[in-house]
């Protein structure tokens, strides 16, 4: 959340250096850079820090802490399953049983918008692995790793 603040703070910063340093195109250009550079360097020191509490999350013993994530794709997989096979089948046999009934129906909307959301980002960090590719992400792992 943090990081979004970069281009913002930016953009600002580069507003006021335009004002301060005034027509010196050399001068607001090296500005700039500097800017950019410290800029770069908080966020990555952001990205870092979540880096951090995301292992820290991952090995944690504790099921509320370590269990979060699985949780939300087993509770989005058995709404998926429910909807689409256990609910029509259901109301089949009840139907064909001559009890019809009114079984409860989900708001795919938003169980879709997350379940997708969460299988895009597992295929494309499966499609990071299998490429050895390197993301923002990696390439700040591979920094502080090579700084130590």
């Amino acid at each position: 959340m943090g990081a979004a603040l970069f281009p913002i703070a930016a953009d600002l910063i580069n507003n006021v250096l335009s004002r301060v340093l005034g027509p010196d195109k050399q001068k607001l250009a090296e500005a700039q850079a500097e800017m950019s550079k410290i800029m770069l360097s908080q966020e990555m020191q952001v990205t870092l820090a979540q880096i951090e509490v995301n292992k820290a999350e991952a090995t944690s013993q504790h099921w509320f802490v370590a269990g979060w994530r699985p949780f939300i794709g087993w509770v989005c997989g058995t709404a998926l399953a429910y909807h689409f096979i256990l609910q029509p089948l259901l109301a089949f046999f009840f139907s064909a049983a001559g009890h019809p009934v009114a079984l409860p129906v989900f708001d795919m909307d938003q169980l879709m918008t997350i379940l997708l959301g969460m299988l895009g980002l597992g295929t494309m960090r499966t499609f990071e692995k299998i490429n050895r590719t390197t993301t923002a992400v990696n390439a700040a792992v591979e920094m502080k790793n090579a700084g130590k």
